[in-house]
Formats: structure tokens, C-alpha cells, sequence
């Protein structure tokens, strides 16, 4: 997220990407986005209110840093309260390949893996509930949300080898010779 960009479009589509990565926002929800539906809430932080453009449901996300510095960025010098800048779909999953290229990354990427990113590595691998993560992600049904938590196998050793620390001891009580 470091890397600078001389090219304007590769930073936008930079910042644009990395804000789908920390909000899990679908491209077309990013596309339909508006200052408007950044609110403060209940808890005094920011949040991005909205419905999901594929589904029409609700989805609240509390807005973390990363992408909050991406709206300061842009603050103001959008046309109709656009945050951040969009361009079409087409042209930014063509781009995300040139700066695959330009970065040296050799994967495939799209716009879709934000959303990937943001469901998998943001969220369950750091130990959001599956039940919290569906619901920012707006989807209906909680398997849907399993679908992304299938591949989280770093999280189970993360998890197993946090329970064998908190258990370490214990085998002294048991008498297995």
C-alpha cells in the first residue's frame, strides 16, 4: 500500500482496491457510495450505512482507519459526494493487472478479491465472528458468509495453539502411560 504510483489512475485504483480490502464493499456498492452514507453512530465512530445494490440489504460497516484516510483523501474534490473516485469495472480490474504486474504480484487480481480480502484476511483471520462479518458484508444467509471462511485454516492453528498455551499443565492431571 506503500508503493507510490507516478501514474494518477494506478494510485486512484490503488486507493479505490485497498478501501474495498478494509470495508468488504462489493464494486458496486464502492460505485454507488456517497459521504451521505458515512455516519456517525451509536458508539461515536464512523460507520458506512447502505443497502447492497445486488440484494437490497442492509449493511453497516464501522469504518477503520485505512479506509477512513482514503476518504480524507478524496474529501470534496469528488463530483456528487463520491467516495472514493470510481471508475468502471472493466477499467479497474484491467488496472489492478497492470499493478500486479508493475508490484511484481503474481496473482490474478479483481476487484472481487477486496471483498475476498476483507471477509477472510481482515476480518475472520483476525477473529470476527462469522455472525458479525455476514452482517457487514450484507449477505442473507450466514452460509454465504461460509463460503469465504472455508479457507481459513491459518485461523484454526492460530486458534488450536492459543487453546494448547491455555491448556499447557493440564496433561499432569491426566494419567495416560
Amino acid at each position: 500500500m506503500t508503493k507510490k504510483f507516478a501514474i494518477k489512475r494506478l494510485e486512484q485504483v490503488r486507493d479505490i482496491f485497498t478501501f474495498s480490502c478494509f470495508t468488504g464493499l462489493a464494486y458496486v456498492d464502492v460505485f454507488n457510495l456517497r459521504e451521505s452514507n458515512i455516519r456517525t453512530t451509536f458508539d461515536e465512530n464512523l460507520w458506512i450505512i447502505g443497502k447492497r445494490f445486488k440484494t437490497g440489504v442492509s449493511y453497516r460497516v464501522p469504518l477503520l482507519e485505512i479506509p477512513s484516510m482514503i476518504i480524507d483523501k478524496y474529501k470534496g474534490s469528488l463530483p456528487d459526494g463520491e467516495v472514493p473516485p470510481i471508475i468502471s469495472n472493466q477499467k479497474i480490474n484491467a488496472y489492478l493487472k497492470e499493478i500486479a504486474a508493475v508490484c511484481g504480484v503474481d496473482k490474478n487480481l479483481s476487484f472481487h478479491c477486496a471483498r475476498h480480502t476483507f471477509a477472510t484476511t481482515v476480518t475472520l483471520s483476525k477473529g470476527v465472528s462469522i455472525e458479525s462479518v455476514s452482517k457487514m458484508l450484507g449477505h442473507t444467509n450466514i452460509k454465504t458468509t461460509q463460503i469465504y471462511a472455508q479457507i481459513t485454516d491459518n485461523k484454526i492453528s492460530d486458534d488450536m495453539n492459543a487453546l494448547a498455551g491455555k491448556l499447557k499443565g493440564m496433561e499432569t492431571k491426566f494419567a495416560i502411560n
